[in-house]
C-alpha cells in the first residue's frame, strides 16, 4: 500500500483507469466511472488528467517504450542468437509482469488510441516485432536456426508471449523469470536446429 501513497496523483488516475478499462474495456469506461472508482468529483479528474485518451496514450505508449528498452541491451549483446531470443523473451515477460493490468490495456485496448497515435503506436509494435525477426534470421543465417518461415515463428513467439496477461497468476508461486525460461526453452527448442 504503500507504493501506492507514494505514486503522483496523476499516477493513482492512471492505474485506476487502467483497472477499469481491463475489467469493463476502454469504451464502456467514463470519466465520470473513474471519478466514482476514485472517490473524486468528475470536475476534479481533469486537474490531473485531459481525458480519458490521454490515460490510453500514457499506459500504451509507456508499455510499449519499456518493450523498446528491455530488447536493445538483448541486441546489442555477443551473446548467441539462441541467448538473444531467451533475453528478449524474458525482457518480454518481465515488462508484462511488472503491471500485469496496464499490459492487458496495452494488448487489448490500443485499438481505441486516436490517429496520429494509432499509427505511431502499430508503427513501434510492427517495429519491435520485426526486431525479434532480425534475431530469427540471423539465427537461420548462422545456422543455429532451422530454415523456418520466419513470420510464422514471430507470431507464434508473440502469440504465446502476449496471452500472459490472461492466464499468469502473480500468487508468488509461479516466478515471471521460471515461466520465461520454461516458454523459451519450447519455443527455442522448436528452432533449433538438431
Amino acid at each position: 500500500m504503500a507504493e501506492v501513497e507514494n505514486l503522483s496523483r496523476k499516477e493513482q488516475v492512471i492505474r485506476k483507469a487502467a483497472a477499469l478499462f481491463q475489467k469493463n474495456g476502454y469504451s464502456a469506461t467514463s470519466m465520470r466511472d473513474l471519478a466514482h472508482a476514485l472517490g473524486i468529483e468528475a470536475a476534479s479528474l481533469y486537474s490531473h488528467i485531459k481525458s480519458k485518451e490521454e490515460i490510453l496514450q500514457s499506459l500504451c505508449f509507456d508499455m510499449a517504450r519499456q518493450f523498446r528498452e528491455s530488447l536493445e541491451n538483448v541486441e546489442k549483446s555477443n551473446a548467441s542468437y539462441s541467448e538473444k531470443l531467451r533475453n528478449g523473451i524474458l525482457g518480454h515477460i518481465a515488462v508484462m509482469a511488472k503491471d500485469l493490468t496496464a499490459s492487458a490495456v496495452f494488448m487489448n485496448e490500443h485499438r481505441y488510441l486516436s490517429q496520429p497515435y494509432l499509427r505511431d503506436f502499430l508503427l513501434m509494435r510492427i517495429n519491435y516485432i520485426n526486431r525479434f525477426k532480425h534475431i530469427i534470421e540471423g539465427g537461420i543465417k548462422s545456422g543455429e536456426f532451422s530454415h523456418i518461415d520466419t513470420k510464422l515463428a514471430v507470431m507464434t513467439l508473440f502469440s504465446s508471449l502476449n496471452w500472459m496477461p490472461n492466464w499468469f497468476e502473480p500468487s508468488g508461486l509461479i516466478d515471471p523469470e521460471k515461466v520465461g525460461n520454461q516458454l523459451a526453452d519450447m519455443l527455442i527448442g522448436g528452432i533449433k536446429t538438431k
